[in-house]
Protein backbone atom coordinates (compact mmCIF):
# COMPACT_ATOMS: atom_id res chain seq x y z
CA UNK A 1 0.00 0.00 0.00
CA UNK A 2 1.62 3.55 -0.62
CA UNK A 3 0.77 5.16 1.87
CA UNK A 4 2.13 2.43 4.44
CA UNK A 5 5.13 2.29 2.26
CA UNK A 6 5.47 6.30 2.78
CA UNK A 7 5.53 5.80 6.43
CA UNK A 8 7.40 2.87 6.18
CA UNK A 9 10.40 4.77 5.02
CA UNK A 10 10.09 7.32 7.56
CA UNK A 11 9.99 4.63 10.26
CA UNK A 12 13.63 3.60 8.46
CA UNK A 13 14.87 6.47 7.52
CA UNK A 14 13.77 9.98 6.54
CA UNK A 15 16.94 10.97 4.68
CA UNK A 16 17.56 7.75 3.58
CA UNK A 17 13.76 7.73 2.23
CA UNK A 18 14.46 10.93 0.63
CA UNK A 19 17.77 10.26 -0.93
CA UNK A 20 16.92 6.85 -2.75
CA UNK A 21 13.47 9.48 -4.30
CA UNK A 22 10.81 6.96 -2.12
CA UNK A 23 9.22 10.16 -0.39
CA UNK A 24 7.47 12.15 -3.48
CA UNK A 25 8.75 15.30 -1.04
CA UNK A 26 9.33 18.76 -2.81
CA UNK A 27 12.65 20.12 -1.30
CA UNK A 28 12.92 22.79 -3.76
CA UNK A 29 10.69 25.25 -0.91
CA UNK A 30 10.53 25.88 2.25
CA UNK A 31 7.38 24.98 4.12
CA UNK A 32 5.30 27.27 5.78
CA UNK A 33 6.23 27.69 9.53
CA UNK A 34 4.30 28.24 12.50
CA UNK A 35 3.09 31.21 13.13
CA UNK A 36 0.74 33.35 15.55
CA UNK A 37 -1.83 34.55 13.59
CA UNK A 38 -4.13 37.14 14.35
CA UNK A 39 -7.58 35.71 15.68
CA UNK A 40 -11.15 36.06 13.17
CA UNK A 41 -12.77 39.02 12.86
CA UNK A 42 -16.03 37.72 12.27
CA UNK A 43 -16.89 35.75 15.53
CA UNK A 44 -19.51 33.20 16.12
CA UNK A 45 -22.13 33.09 18.56
CA UNK A 46 -20.89 31.07 22.11
CA UNK A 47 -23.59 28.46 22.23
CA UNK A 48 -24.81 26.62 25.61
CA UNK A 49 -23.28 23.01 25.72
CA UNK A 50 -20.13 21.09 24.03
CA UNK A 51 -19.33 21.67 20.15
CA UNK A 52 -17.79 20.04 17.71
CA UNK A 53 -15.98 20.64 14.10
CA UNK A 54 -14.19 18.21 12.00
CA UNK A 55 -10.90 19.29 10.86
CA UNK A 56 -8.25 17.90 8.07
CA UNK A 57 -5.00 18.53 7.39
CA UNK A 58 -2.80 16.15 6.44
CA UNK A 59 -2.35 12.53 9.02
CA UNK A 60 -5.03 12.84 11.74
CA UNK A 61 -1.84 11.54 13.99
CA UNK A 62 -0.56 15.06 14.39
CA UNK A 63 -3.62 16.97 14.18
CA UNK A 64 -5.01 14.81 16.77
CA UNK A 65 -2.06 14.91 18.74
CA UNK A 66 -2.41 19.01 18.55
CA UNK A 67 -5.99 19.24 19.77
CA UNK A 68 -5.73 16.89 22.72
CA UNK A 69 -3.36 19.23 24.52
CA UNK A 70 -5.41 22.38 23.92
CA UNK A 71 -7.12 23.71 27.19
CA UNK A 72 -11.00 23.41 26.31
CA UNK A 73 -11.09 20.73 24.15
CA UNK A 74 -13.17 17.58 25.82
CA UNK A 75 -12.20 15.04 23.44
CA UNK A 76 -10.28 14.79 20.00
CA UNK A 77 -10.89 11.42 17.91
CA UNK A 78 -9.44 10.64 14.46
CA UNK A 79 -11.08 9.86 11.47
CA UNK A 80 -12.55 9.98 8.11
CA UNK A 81 -14.94 12.49 6.79
CA UNK A 82 -15.95 13.52 3.11
CA UNK A 83 -16.93 10.26 1.96
CA UNK A 84 -19.26 7.52 2.66
CA UNK A 85 -19.57 5.10 5.90
CA UNK A 86 -18.93 1.99 3.55
CA UNK A 87 -15.17 2.85 2.49
CA UNK A 88 -14.44 4.60 5.91
CA UNK A 89 -11.74 2.17 6.80
CA UNK A 90 -7.66 3.19 6.18
CA UNK A 91 -6.78 0.37 3.51
CA UNK A 92 -9.78 1.81 1.36
CA UNK A 93 -9.06 5.61 2.38
CA UNK A 94 -5.49 5.27 1.68
CA UNK A 95 -5.97 4.74 -1.96
CA UNK A 96 -7.05 8.30 -2.09
CA UNK A 97 -10.30 7.19 -4.54
CA UNK A 98 -12.96 7.04 -1.72
CA UNK A 99 -13.55 11.15 -0.95
CA UNK A 100 -12.54 10.77 2.28
CA UNK A 101 -10.03 12.97 4.16
CA UNK A 102 -8.08 11.69 7.52
CA UNK A 103 -9.74 14.12 9.84
CA UNK A 104 -10.28 14.44 13.73
CA UNK A 105 -13.70 15.81 15.46
CA UNK A 106 -12.47 18.34 18.02
CA UNK A 107 -15.40 18.58 20.48
CA UNK A 108 -14.85 21.89 22.35
CA UNK A 109 -16.28 24.07 25.17
CA UNK A 110 -17.49 27.39 23.90
CA UNK A 111 -17.02 28.25 27.28
CA UNK A 112 -13.19 27.86 27.50
CA UNK A 113 -12.26 28.42 24.11
CA UNK A 114 -14.07 30.06 21.17
CA UNK A 115 -14.65 28.30 17.63
CA UNK A 116 -12.43 31.06 16.55
CA UNK A 117 -9.82 30.06 18.91
CA UNK A 118 -10.20 26.51 17.61
CA UNK A 119 -9.12 27.92 13.76
CA UNK A 120 -6.59 30.29 14.52
CA UNK A 121 -4.68 27.13 16.25
CA UNK A 122 -5.73 24.89 13.77
CA UNK A 123 -3.88 27.54 10.58
CA UNK A 124 -1.06 28.51 13.27
CA UNK A 125 0.18 25.27 14.35
CA UNK A 126 -1.66 22.12 12.65
CA UNK A 127 -0.55 22.30 8.87
CA UNK A 128 0.70 24.64 5.84
CA UNK A 129 -2.64 25.27 4.31
CA UNK A 130 -1.21 26.73 1.18
CA UNK A 131 -0.63 22.66 0.61
CA UNK A 132 -3.07 21.05 -2.63
CA UNK A 133 -3.92 17.74 -1.57
CA UNK A 134 -0.66 17.11 0.75
CA UNK A 135 1.24 17.42 3.96
CA UNK A 136 4.74 17.09 4.39
CA UNK A 137 5.97 13.71 3.44
CA UNK A 138 1.87 12.39 2.99
CA UNK A 139 0.46 12.77 -0.89
CA UNK A 140 -3.24 12.87 -1.90
CA UNK A 141 -6.57 13.87 -1.66
CA UNK A 142 -6.80 11.88 1.60
CA UNK A 143 -3.90 14.45 2.90
CA UNK A 144 -5.98 17.53 2.22
CA UNK A 145 -6.81 20.37 4.30
CA UNK A 146 -10.37 21.20 4.93
CA UNK A 147 -12.72 22.39 7.61
CA UNK A 148 -16.04 20.18 7.47
CA UNK A 149 -18.45 22.63 9.70
CA UNK A 150 -21.22 21.00 11.75
CA UNK A 151 -23.45 24.55 11.45
CA UNK A 152 -23.73 27.17 8.66
CA UNK A 153 -22.25 29.68 10.89
CA UNK A 154 -19.38 27.87 11.42
CA UNK A 155 -18.62 27.62 7.71
CA UNK A 156 -19.10 31.48 7.27
CA UNK A 157 -16.76 32.40 9.78
CA UNK A 158 -14.21 30.09 8.57
CA UNK A 159 -14.39 31.22 5.21
CA UNK A 160 -14.56 34.59 6.88
CA UNK A 161 -11.02 34.17 8.45
CA UNK A 162 -9.67 32.40 5.08
CA UNK A 163 -10.50 35.71 3.17
CA UNK A 164 -9.07 37.87 6.10
CA UNK A 165 -6.01 35.61 6.14
CA UNK A 166 -5.74 35.84 2.21
CA UNK A 167 -6.16 39.57 2.54
CA UNK A 168 -3.13 40.03 5.09
CA UNK A 169 -1.05 37.87 2.95
CA UNK A 170 -0.58 36.28 6.56
CA UNK A 171 0.85 33.05 3.96
CA UNK A 172 3.70 33.51 0.99
CA UNK A 173 0.27 31.58 -1.24
CA UNK A 174 -3.53 31.61 -0.87
CA UNK A 175 -5.08 29.08 1.10
CA UNK A 176 -6.07 26.51 -0.49
CA UNK A 177 -8.40 24.69 2.72
CA UNK A 178 -11.86 24.21 1.87
CA UNK A 179 -14.81 24.65 3.94
CA UNK A 180 -17.97 22.07 3.85
CA UNK A 181 -20.77 21.20 5.56
CA UNK A 182 -20.04 17.74 7.34
CA UNK A 183 -22.33 15.28 6.23
CA UNK A 184 -20.71 12.40 8.46
CA UNK A 185 -17.54 11.47 10.48
CA UNK A 186 -16.38 7.77 10.71
CA UNK A 187 -13.97 6.96 13.96
CA UNK A 188 -10.37 5.63 12.76
CA UNK A 189 -9.36 2.12 13.64
CA UNK A 190 -8.29 1.72 17.54
CA UNK A 191 -4.69 1.43 16.62
CA UNK A 192 -4.81 5.61 15.00
CA UNK A 193 -6.57 6.72 18.09
CA UNK A 194 -3.73 8.47 20.54
CA UNK A 195 -1.22 7.83 18.18
CA UNK A 196 1.00 10.33 18.79
CA UNK A 197 0.93 9.94 22.80
CA UNK A 198 1.57 6.38 22.58
CA UNK A 199 4.74 6.83 19.94
CA UNK A 200 6.41 9.58 20.60
CA UNK A 201 9.48 8.05 19.31
CA UNK A 202 8.06 7.10 16.07
CA UNK A 203 10.56 8.80 13.49
CA UNK A 204 7.72 10.05 11.53
CA UNK A 205 6.25 11.78 14.75
CA UNK A 206 9.37 13.16 15.87
CA UNK A 207 9.95 14.84 12.49
CA UNK A 208 6.21 15.84 11.62
CA UNK A 209 4.38 16.05 14.65
CA UNK A 210 6.58 16.93 17.74
CA UNK A 211 7.80 20.23 16.23
CA UNK A 212 3.53 20.69 16.14
CA UNK A 213 3.33 20.60 20.08
CA UNK A 214 6.12 22.46 20.83
CA UNK A 215 4.90 25.45 18.33
CA UNK A 216 1.34 24.99 20.32
CA UNK A 217 3.45 25.61 23.53
CA UNK A 218 5.41 28.28 22.28
CA UNK A 219 2.37 30.36 20.37
CA UNK A 220 -0.07 29.54 22.88
CA UNK A 221 1.30 28.96 26.64
CA UNK A 222 -2.39 29.65 27.90
CA UNK A 223 -3.72 26.91 25.54
CA UNK A 224 -1.67 24.10 26.02
CA UNK A 225 -1.80 21.77 28.58
CA UNK A 226 0.50 19.37 29.23
CA UNK A 227 -2.11 16.15 29.94
CA UNK A 228 -3.59 15.24 26.57
CA UNK A 229 -7.63 14.41 26.41
CA UNK A 230 -7.31 11.08 25.34
CA UNK A 231 -9.38 8.59 23.64
CA UNK A 232 -10.43 6.45 26.80
CA UNK A 233 -12.31 3.84 24.63
CA UNK A 234 -12.50 2.05 21.23
CA UNK A 235 -14.15 4.18 18.52
CA UNK A 236 -17.93 3.70 17.93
Amino acid sequence: MRNTLLRSCLLASGAAALAIGLLPLSVSRAEEQPRLLPPPALHAAQPHGLQSVVLAGGCFWGVQGVFQHVRGVEDAVSGYAGGAKATADYETVSTGTTGHAESVRVTYDPARISYGEILRIYFSVVLDPTEVNRQGPDVGTQYRSEIFATSPEQAQVARAYIAQLDQAHAFSRPIATQVSALNGFYPAEAYHQDYLFHHPDNPYIAWNDLPKLRALQRLFPDRYVEKPVLVSRPPA
